[in-house]
């Protein structure tokens, strides 16, 4: 029997969404704030329909209850309304915002100004991953994280995330003080990554990327790249599994930007839902990518932020539960404004 796949569609907030539960005509989706009254069902050679949600519950089984099913909390973090995570490179070569941030006062005060605007989270990263970009040295990253993590960690403000793929990287992070885990190779890229992340008993969120950052954009193809992703990160949960990682500690990120051209990001941003049936929060990471260039020719990565929030924008009205974005006081004003429309009586 060929594989199906469930994308919830029709979705509800508020009032409405309150009335379709308690009707019955609606189901809660990823146990949040939104629900979702139809399904769209599909498989691989093309065929595809769309389902009422309460005619679909009572025959897909597993599949529906890992897509209402609540998600467990990211670092103490409720992950039913939307997380924004702060990007704090520390690195001297990031696409966007590479050697903006120094170690020592000026570190701190960008850290401060994201939590005064409403980040939830910290990622710190200290190794570009730009497509082209070339490896750094464990000892090179070290240098520029640990520094970063400690001083974030005696702020005590917010959860901090380590954004990298790197085993050493992990376990010194989290003796700093880390608290996530943020792997753009879905702990893929050293054989010590799963035993570490096991180890580290913290949330992890596993990124798809076809390739890695050298090479990754060199003529990207995929079959159907929203189906090819979710298999993949399907796996990567299952030996996730295999090696003790929990999927209530997993977050998935489709990998906006990370060996995908425009038609496959577009297409990717079009179909998030599809990932709640993966039974993890969702995290995307499109703030000031290169896709948003292409469709609004820009200068500068910093002048892509209405593309950024549309992107925002467009991942809330799927539920997706964590940004991670560069722009965190326009980020969050446009995620209040959009949840205080939703819920207008």
């Amino acid at each position: 029997m060929a594989k199906l796949y469930h994308r919830p569609v029709d979705f509800l907030e508020g009032e409405a969404s309150l009335r379709a539960l308690d009707a019955g005509d609606a189901l809660p989706l990823a146990g949040g704030r939104i629900s979702f009254r139809s399904v769209e069902v599909m498989d691989r050679s093309g065929g595809r329909e769309i389902v009422s949600a309460a005619n679909w519950a009572g025959s897909s089984g597993e599949a529906c209850k890992r897509i209402t099913s609540a998600r467990a909390s990211l670092a103490g973090l409720p992950t039913d309304h939307a997380l924004v995570m702060a990007v704090l490179n520390v690195t001297p070569d990031s696409f966007s915002d590479g050697g903006e941030v120094d170690q020592g006062e000026d570190l701190m005060v960008r850290a401060r100004k994201m939590a005064a605007e409403g980040a939830d989270i910290w990622d710190v990263g200290g190794e570009s991953t730009r497509p082209g970009s070339d490896p750094v040295s464990i000892e090179e990253e070290l240098t520029r994280i640990l520094p970063a993590v400690t001083a974030l960690s005696h702020e005590g403000t917010l959860p901090i995330s380590i954004d990298s793929r790197k085993p050493e990287i992990f376990a010194e992070a989290i003796g700093a003080g880390a608290q996530i885990i943020n792997d753009v190779s879905a702990l893929s890229w050293s054989p010590g990554s799963l035993d570490a992340a096991a180890n580290a008993a913290v949330p992890v969120v596993l990124m798809h990327a076809l390739g890695d950052p050298k090479t990754m954009q060199d003529d990207p193809r995929y079959d159907n790249v929203l189906l090819d992703v979710y298999d993949w990160l399907e796996e990567r949960i299952e030996v996730c599994a295999a090696a003790g990682i929990d999927r209530s500690r997993l977050v998935v990120d489709p990998g906006i930007g990370f060996g995908k051209n425009l038609v496959h990001n577009l297409a990717l941003l079009r179909g998030l839902s599809l990932f709640h049936g993966l039974g993890c929060p969702i995290l995307l990471g499109a703030s000031r990518k290169s896709f948003i260039h292409k469709l609004r020719p820009s200068s500068e990565p910093k002048g892509r932020l209405g593309g950024s929030l549309a992107s925002v924008l467009a991942g809330r009205a799927q539920g997706v539960q964590i940004f991670r974005v560069h722009d965190v006081h326009e980020t969050v004003e446009a995620l209040g404004v959009a949840e205080a429309i939703a819920n207008a009586e």
